[in-house]
């Protein structure tokens, strides 16, 4: 009977320690690190290149062919997701009328976005947004006729966008997750103009912006093969930062430490720690060296947003007619995709949309001292959230890309640490949530004020 006691008591500590383990983060995110399907990913690009074109400018009426007849398939394939999780997918279009800008909008055009929210069960106006765009071209950008297949620009970042909705609708999260399908990136980023100026004009909280344009390829046209790293392109600072801020950072350092760079170091710091030979390559530019993408219309109204994409690019695959020249085969086809690469940028989405959709909201109005002393002190407000469990503080090296140092501090809001001089380090503070998630780590903008 004794044995039989101690037995049981040893089996309930067990189960409870299970039990406690498996509502870690970590344990979600090592679960969706391998559950993107290649073969779903392939059979949604195949899908989005038999439509012909998808040109903005292209056929909206026929349902076979053409812009329309693809975002009403997006549509319906968010509707299907939806529908396999109970309905817990808000699916719209959103659009407005652009008119004719005499460059890339030749008409008066409708551009249509396909959106699927997936509501957070405790801040559901604070949002992390994944995108890819529907949209194609060839070599000339009014051509809305012409075949343009678009399977690696864009079909790989829609068909990632709209696994990753696929894989994250089986969880819920107190943040809201938004997957988008965004159009007329190629005449002008204004599929991002719309949604970024809606989601001003309508005061949501937008954690971060993940655009995923181009994550297929990787055969580079520098003749390198390479389908173990990708690149995340991050502005310095945000776009509403003052001038007062700016002139600051030649005192107090922060050039480098914008919330668009802070989000790619997570996403970084996730790749490391839950996939497996595969590397993130933050490059400290907004995009590709004076080009664009769409998540700067989010950047341009002050957003977080990065660009997520394939380290090396084939330039004879983008924005190509269908061609064969002196022996060099032109044109962005099927055959130019590893859809075995894309699912795993898709799973690095997958894990970074989790994450910051578990994680708590971030410490505000961070703040430092220590000039003339030992010691690095930072401060910053609490956040009212029950299952916060604590702070905690980070700092790096001056010149390196990633943080290097932490401490879990607790539940404080005001912390030294001691013997820490504060002119050889940069700083920030995240909030960490009872499961494990934390939130983008918060650089102190302003200087703790004397007598506080």
């Amino acid at each position: 009977m004794k044995n039989i006691k101690y037995q049981t008591l040893a089996l309930f500590l067990f189960m409870s320690v299970f039990g406690f383990s498996q509502s870690k983060i970590d344990v979600i995110l090592t679960e969706i690190s391998t559950a993107t399907s290649v073969e779903r990913i392939e059979k949604d690009i195949k899908t989005l290149v038999n439509f012909g074109t998808r040109h903005t400018l292209s056929d909206t009426v026929s349902t076979t062919k053409g812009i329309g007849a693809a975002r009403r398939w997006v549509k319906s394939t968010f509707d299907q997701v939806s529908k396999n999780c109970n309905n817990c997918l808000d699916v719209s279009y959103l659009g407005d009328l652009v008119k004719a800008d005499g460059r890339r909008i030749i008409t008066d055009t409708r551009v249509v976005n396909v959106l699927a929210i997936q509501r957070g069960t405790k801040y559901p106006n604070h949002y992390v947004i994944m995108s890819g765009d529907i949209d194609s071209r060839v070599s000339d950008a009014n051509n809305f006729t012409s075949d343009s297949p678009g399977a690696n620009d864009n079909a790989t970042g829609l068909a990632g966008t709209i696994e990753a909705s696929r894989v994250l609708s089986k969880y819920k999260f107190p943040v809201s997750i938004i997957y988008v399908g965004l159009s007329g990136e190629e005449q002008g980023l204004y599929g991002g103009k719309i949604l970024a100026k809606y989601a001003k004009d309508n005061g949501w909280n937008i954690i971060g912006v993940l655009n995923n344009d181009m994550i297929g390829n990787i055969e580079g046209i520098d003749g390198v093969i390479d389908n173990s790293t990708f690149r995340v392109f991050s502005e310095a600072i945000s776009m509403e930062t003052t001038e007062n801020q700016r002139n600051s950072m030649r005192f107090y350092g922060g050039e480098v430490d914008g919330p668009s760079r802070q989000l790619a170091r997570y996403i970084d710091n996730l790749t490391d720690k839950y996939m497996t030979n595969l590397d993130a390559i933050m490059i400290y530019r907004l995009d590709r060296f004076g080009r664009g993408g769409h998540h700067r219309p989010f950047n341009d109204e002050g957003f977080t947003g990065v660009r997520i994409m394939e380290t090396h690019e084939n330039y004879n695959r983008q924005h190509q007619d269908i061609r064969v020249e002196n022996g060099i085969k032109y044109g962005d086809v099927l055959e130019g995709v590893n859809f075995e690469y894309a699912a795993k940028l898709t799973a690095v989405n997958c894990l970074t949309l989790a994450s910051l959709a578990a994680a708590p909201l971030e410490p505000a109005n961070v703040m430092i001292a220590g000039a003339v002393s030992p010691s690095t002190r930072l401060k910053w407000d609490v956040v009212e959230d029950n299952n916060i469990i604590g702070y905690k503080i980070y700092w790096r090296d001056t010149t390196s890309p990633q943080w290097q140092y932490s401490r879990f501090v607790g539940k404080t809001s005001d912390y030294t640490l001691e013997n820490i001089v504060i002119d050889n380090y940069l700083f920030g503070v995240a909030s960490v949530s009872e499961n494990g998630a934390e939130s983008l780590v918060q650089f102190p903008r302003k200087l703790i004020p004397n007598g506080m």
